[in-house]
């Protein structure tokens, strides 16, 4: 097994950009909008709990050791609302949680930005699924791609079942230019739907909307449907990544038209 050089290096260059990507947007978001650090912390827990911890052993639970359940959703479109559903309900039951928290605290600074919490919380909440889902996923597998190229993968593998070495190999194999640029489109996608779902989360707070958690679970279930689809081999990978990539686009667009440093915070 041998992994190209030139696929090694496009893997751990996307991998860097995700890495510091939140890390960027954040510092140089910081100062215009006057960011609370603990909104951005307030994010990295929220998504640790609900996405890492709550939503992993639901999964776990409904698609794996419950036999009912798990031969219900064999069935690809039974699995594609499932999964959809499952990671808006709990996502966003944890972002609109700790919105409510973060809406109920004083002490903020004078004139600042009406989206400075949602914000904050955003970078935090989708930077730690870059994190989480993205850099500690590749960096796995650029170690795995290190240890077959000098020839002590099986070795190192050597406690894992012959069906686990299996996959690993299969995976190495199928790496490429082409999926590092993939891992770093789908990551960026990623974290700006996960910021526009926070504005989203903390105006309707803001507003005293009760109707926003229920839309931004629609919303977020919405967002998760095609990637569910290709999980389930309804759909190609190119068509999910390039719809991603337009909408992205155009949250992106509307994150920046419409929050502006110079609108002052409405008091709570």
């Amino acid at each position: 097994m041998h992994v190209d050089p030139v696929t090694l290096v496009c893997l751990s260059l996307a991998t860097l950009f995700v890495a510091v990507l939140p890390i960027t947007v954040y510092r140089r978001l910081r100062k215009p909008f006057r960011f609370d650090w603990r909104d951005t912390i307030s994010g990295v827990a929220v998504f640790a709990l609900f996405a890492t911890v709550l939503e992993r052993g639901l999964n776990d639970f409904v698609l794996h050791q419950n036999p009912a359940t798990a031969q219900l959703f064999e069935n690809p479109l039974a699995f594609v609302l499932y999964g959809a559903l499952a990671a808006g309900v709990c996502e966003e039951v944890g972002r609109y949680i700790a919105m409510r928290m973060l809406a109920r605290r004083g002490g903020r600074l004078p004139n600042t930005p009406v989206d400075s919490t949602g914000l904050a919380y955003g970078i935090g909440h989708g930077g730690a699924e870059a994190w989480f889902v993205g850099v500690l996923v590749q960096l796995q597998w650029i170690f795995f791609a290190v240890l077959a190229n000098r020839g002590e993968l099986d070795t190192h593998l050597s406690n894992l079942t012959m069906d686990s070495v299996l996959r690993v190999h299969l995976v190495l194999a199928t790496l490429s230019p082409l999926q590092a640029g993939i891992f770093a489109l789908e990551r960026t996608a990623a974290f700006v739907f996960q910021i526009g779902l926070s504005v989203l989360m903390w105006r309707g707070v803001q507003a005293g909307r009760k109707s926003i958690l229920p839309l931004a679970i629609v919303l977020h279930a919405l967002i998760d449907v095609p990637a569910a689809m290709f999980q389930a081999r309804l759909v190609p990978l190119v068509a999910v990544d390039a719809l991603y990539a337009v909408v992205a686009v155009a949250v992106a667009v509307v994150l920046f038209r419409r929050c502006a440093p110079g609108r002052p915070a409405r008091a709570v």
